[in-house]
């Protein structure tokens, strides 16, 4: 097969030195091919750096390290959740001599960089949204953000702004982040109104641009006049909706300009800080630690300007709910709570504050989201 340049990558050339070498890359390569800098990092994104979404939140934060003195940053877009991912990680060690990994997306972690991580002992893998734990490799870290927080204020303005009170969300697959977004939306919403519903439907992919557009119509046409997702790019979601006259709130990043006049608010992360907060303490040394969360308080992530469609009303109770937010410690999932199927969650004084590892395990969708898990 002929491979056109916009194919070829780090996988492909790692794969041909290793053919024509006829042996195996090892781990004895950083030392050949290291950089001249003090510090190669690398980030790896599922999709493309420009998607107005999940992989391009990461790009910025890489951008703003590129921005570092002594630092070097490799980056490769469009790497499958499979050894694909693998082979690119290899090749940023044994090719480029990176020290400090950024495999950002949730299908990297298990087993991909559980995998290579033992072979480099001496490189430090960062994996966003992986559930690090005692008993995997040490140099191996997991970080991610509490942005259901987000969607929470998502839900709030929407609350506000709905008629049909009937809200919508566009989901890739059913894991637990993804399920506390839903569930988040649903309850700030409900803070303002609770007869409103949340109708869910799953894309069953990260990025699959026909099926988004698909599931954006299909929430229009059963009366969603406010729309979310949880994709990794909300364009096609946010374009959709807002041609079909219901209000958007963005996910990921700033999607604000794609519907200036429909957009309301959205969660957006804030890697920049993450990420160069990372790469300053291993520049000086330090050891990162191997699980990391932050929320609004700990800049982590940020709220969208609100748009101009947003009543004095809606930004009234989104303000005052920030500001508790902000002071820690908050609770989105606290009882008296049932699950979509009418399982008691949690009781009447019970509560799981953002900080709480339980809600990286969830696995339900609270009463009054009209969907399923499976």
């Amino acid at each position: 097969m002929r491979l056109s340049p916009k194919t070829l990558s780090r996988r492909h050339f790692l794969n041909g030195a290793a053919a024509l070498s006829g042996v195996a890359l090892t781990s004895s390569l950083p030392m050949m091919a290291r950089a001249a800098a003090p510090l190669t990092v690398g980030f790896i994104y599922v999709g493309a750096k420009d998607d107005f979404g999940y992989n391009q939140s990461h790009a910025e934060g890489a951008a703003a390290v590129k921005a570092m003195e002594g630092v070097t940053v490799v980056e490769e877009e469009n790497v499958p959740e499979t050894i694909d991912v693998q082979k690119t990680m290899e090749s940023m060690i044994n090719l480029d001599g990176a020290a400090l990994l950024f495999p950002t997306s949730f299908g990297y972690f298990d087993p991909h960089v559980l995998a290579v991580a033992p072979k480099y002992p001496d490189v430090r893998f960062e994996h966003a949204a992986g559930l690090w734990h005692e008993g995997l490799p040490t140099n191996v870290g997991s970080y991610f953000g509490y942005i259901g927080m987000g969607q929470y204020l998502n839900g709030i303005v929407a609350g506000h702004m709905t008629k049909s009170k009937k809200i919508g969300f566009v989901a890739a697959k059913p894991i637990p982040q993804v399920l506390l977004n839903i569930n988040s939306f649903l309850l700030g919403a409900r803070a303002v109104d609770p007869t409103i519903t949340c109708q869910v439907i799953f894309t069953g992919e990260w990025s699959l641009a026909v099926k988004e557009a698909e599931a954006t119509n299909a929430l229009c046409d059963a009366g969603c006049d406010v729309i979310t997702c949880h994709v990794d790019g909300p364009k096609v979601t946010i374009q959709t909706a807002a041609g079909r006259g219901a209000y958007v709130c963005g996910y990921h990043a700033n999607q604000s300009a794609l519907a200036p006049d429909k957009y309301l608010t959205g969660a957006e992360w804030n890697w920049a800080g993450v990420y160069t907060g990372m790469v300053k303490k291993v520049l000086a040394g330090e050891t990162l630690p191997n699980f990391m969360r932050g929320g609004l308080t700990d800049g982590y992530i940020k709220m969208s300007p609100l748009g101009p469609a947003v009543t004095p009303e809606a930004k009234a109770q989104f303000d005052a709910t920030m500001a508790e937010i902000m002071k820690g410690g908050y609770a989105v999932i606290k009882g008296p709570l049932k699950d979509n199927k009418g399982n008691v969650i949690l009781k009447d004084g019970e509560k799981q504050v953002e900080t709480d590892i339980k809600l990286e395990s969830m696995d339900y969708l609270v009463e009054g989201v009209l969907g399923a898990t499976s």
